[in-house]
Formats: structure tokens, sequence, C-alpha cells
């Protein structure tokens, strides 16, 4: 049930913990007024198939398609062609389910005949029921690069899943992002938005490179709306993934603090957990609360209290 609200929110996501956020919004927001734009930094290559892990995942957790354990991919799936490639002498490393493969298939294959990538997802989320607008960032290739002190430079897939994530990071580097076009879509949904929220994502691989991209960034210095990022670290730790150890290697403490620091300007508000309410935010308005998502019913609370908090006069 949508709450009644006549606000427009456009939610910046990425990963699992962006797709939770993205969850709660979906149940409480009319589907006209909700815009999803997505990281696809992350996008790659891989046996000639475009593989959008976070399009997907957020498109999965979105038409209840994902597997609730893992977070992402498709839930029941099976890998009868993993084992065909390993039949073959191949050693893959990166999960594509069976189910999940037609995905890719069609994004491919529409791809290759001229499609923006921006229409392509339009229509595989219309085609899973999913009413809400979700939307790559931009259409343009902008790889996120990992320097690592182990292996060097590694796309941003290999030292994610095929090294899950345990090489020591020195630096990253978002490639083509100066250049990049932010999707007309996107653009306009920004520029009409009543509310601008940064999900719990991981900072520099999923928001990163969202924000690398100057017309992203100028987009929503120029809102005067409520610009509100939620943090992904709690208590010293990531709630999912890398971005704990991440933010260690690179030389910062993992605090809410850093997090907030981090997104400097972009944001007027910032919401951050009850574990670590010792730490005051002096730099923008904050919502301190739960922010942890253990169910469903935690990922609509909590989007339910940003929302309520933003619609208050005060946070601008």
């Amino acid at each position: 049930m949508a709450l009644k609200t006549e606000l427009r929110v456009v939610a910046l996501v990425g990963g699992v913990g962006g797709a939770k956020l993205a969850y709660g919004l979906s149940q409480l927001i009319a589907p006209e007024n909700l815009t999803i734009l997505v990281n696809n930094g992350d996008d790659f290559w891989h046996y000639g198939l475009r593989i959008c892990p976070d399009l997907d995942t957020v498109m999965y957790t979105l038409s209840g398609l994902v597997d609730k354990t893992n977070g992402w991919g498709v839930a029941g799936d099976t890998i009868a062609m993993l084992d065909a490639l390993r039949n073959l002498g191949e050693q893959p490393w990166f999960r594509l389910g069976d189910r999940d493969l037609a995905t890719h298939l069609v994004r491919t294959s529409r791809l290759r005949a001229g499609e923006s990538l921006t229409d392509i997802t339009r229509s595989l989320s219309a085609a899973l029921g999913i009413q809400a607008s979700l939307l790559p960032v931009t259409n343009d290739d902008v790889p996120t690069i990992v320097s690592t002190r182990e292996y060097g430079d590694l796309d941003f897939q290999t030292y994610f899943v095929r090294y899950r994530w345990q090489p020591s990071v020195s630096a990253i580097r978002y490639q083509g992002a100066e250049s990049a076009r932010l999707s007309d879509s996107a653009l306009a949904a920004i520029q009409s938005a009543d509310l601008i929220l940064i999900a719990p994502s991981n900072p520099w691989l999923s928001v990163g490179p969202m924000l690398a991209i100057p017309p992203m960034r100028e987009a929503l210095l120029a809102r005067d709306v409520p610009r509100i990022a939620i943090s992904p670290i709690v208590a010293g730790q990531a709630i999912k993934g890398p971005a704990a150890k991440l933010m260690a290697e690179l030389g910062y403490s993992v605090t809410p603090h850093t997090v907030a620091a981090y997104y400097g300007d972009i944001i007027n508000g910032f919401v951050y957990d009850r574990q670590d309410s010792d730490l005051v935010v002096e730099t923008v308005r904050t919502l301190v609360t739960d922010t942890v998502m253990k169910n469903e019913a935690d990922r609509v609370r909590l989007a339910g209290e940003i929302l309520a908090w933003a619609a208050r006069d005060d946070v601008r």
C-alpha cells in the first residue's frame, strides 16, 4: 500500500543493500513516483554475454524472483550450463544460473541490435511485473577498475567474485566516467525529484561509479531537495560485502563519519544506525535509527522512517 505522499523519489542503489532499500521503497511509494537508478560500473562481458549484476540484483529483488539466501540470483535456479562448461574443460568462476542466463541472452541480443541499456532494462522489468522505473544511470560503459597490491589492476568482477574481494586495494578508478553521459531518463528523474536517496550500498564500489559521472554530480547538486544517504557501516563493520575492509585498506576510519564525509556536499541528510549513536555527525542533519534490514519487514520499516523524516521541512 502506497504512502499518502506526492513525493517523487529517486534512489541511487547498487548491490544487495541497495536492492533491499529499493524493495522497501517500492512497497510504500506509488510506482509512478519512484525511480531507482542503478550502478552499472560493475557490468562486464562474460562468454560473449553482457552481465549487469547490480541491475539484475535489483530487478530480481523487486520482482520477487531473488534468491533470498544469497540476496542475488534467481531463487531455485539450476547450473546445468555451468556443469556443461566444466565438462568441456572450462573453470567457470562467475555463477550464471540457467534461468538467470535467459536475462543475459535477451539483454545481449538487444544490445547487439542497437537498443540502449535503458530501454532494454525497462522491457525486462516490465516483463517481470515491476511497475516502478528501474534504470541504469548511463548507457555508456564505465567499468570500475580496482588496483590491488597482489595482482595489479583488476576489473571489478575479477576482484569481487573470482578473488572474493580478498586482494588488498590501493586505489579505485572509474574508467570512462569523466566522459560518460547521464541517460536522458536518469537526468529527467533527478530534475523532477522531491527526494533523492543514496542507499546503504558500498560508497566506493556501488555509488562512486555513479557520482564519478560529472553530469550526475551536477544534477544532484542542482536540486534543492532532501538528498539523504544511508550508511552501510554499522559498529565498525559492513552489513554485507567489502566496504569495511576496503575503507581500512584505503586509509579511512571505518565509521559513519567517513561515509558522510565521502559524500560531502552531495548530501544534506544522513541516516546511520543506533549502534553508532555515540558518534555525532555534525556536517549534515541526521536520523539515527535501526538500519540493519534482516527481513522484508525491516526494509519497509526503514524506508518508511526515512520517508517520514525527509518529509519534514527542516531536512534540506
